[in-house]
């Protein structure tokens, strides 16, 4: 993985440039479909390797929701945003406005306001990435999971097939006030797909 390794040293910046990008457009989408102001803090953008992202989020016995979808087109990959329970509620009853209650149950209603916002999310990032790299990357339907990380990583493992041993994870905030609302967006390219990246972002592998 030299060719990676070149890649994480020298091609974080662009990175964190797509991230900021890709917040500044969810911000805007999300700001249309609510009707209200949204903010977002510029995010946090790292590679963390594939055994390493549950720990991301708490550990592989952290109860979570995801939001999940395949990427298709010339950089084929898997798609998760994760939310913990807790920023989830804040989530719905600060920027969706509705009246969320605490615990692990969800109505159908607030499950579909999850969804769209985490398919709005995914489609912002993926549009920044796509324009920037000039590849064609086209998201499928996604599909909302509550379980353990770790189940929720092997599901997609058995769903979607082999997956990359490498992440981009974009840690997003929401603002609504002083209140942060933090959630995590991982693209993790099929293996066959970082050669395409890399050549994309100027990075030859070898």
């Amino acid at each position: 993985m030299e060719a990676f390794n070149s890649f994480a040293d020298f091609q974080m910046d662009v990175l964190k440039e797509v991230g900021n990008i890709g917040a500044g457009h969810a911000a805007t989408a999300l700001s249309q479909l609510l009707d209200k102001p949204v903010d977002m803090l510029v995010p946090k953008v790292r590679m963390v390797p594939f055994e390493e992202i549950a720990d991301s989020v708490g550990g592989a016995e952290q109860a979570v929701i995801a939001i999940f979808l395949r990427v298709e087109g010339e950089t084929p990959g898997n798609l998760f945003f994760i939310l913990k329970f807790e920023p989830a509620k804040k989530l719905l009853r600060n920027l969706v406005g509705m009246d969320a209650v605490e615990g692990e149950e969800y109505s159908e209603m607030e499950l579909s306001a999850l969804n769209e916002i985490g398919n709005i999310l995914a489609g912002s990032y993926l549009s920044s990435l796509a324009d920037f790299t000039q590849l064609n990357m086209q998201p499928t339907v996604p599909s909302l999971a509550i379980d353990m990380a770790g189940a929720i990583l092997s599901y997609g493992l058995l769903q979607f097939g082999q997956m990359g041993d490498q992440a981009l994870l974009i840690d997003t905030k929401f603002l609504d006030g002083s209140d942060e609302v933090e959630g995590h967006f991982f693209l993790i390219p099929d293996p066959e797909s970082f050669e395409r990246i890399f050549v994309a972002l100027g990075v030859h592998t070898p």
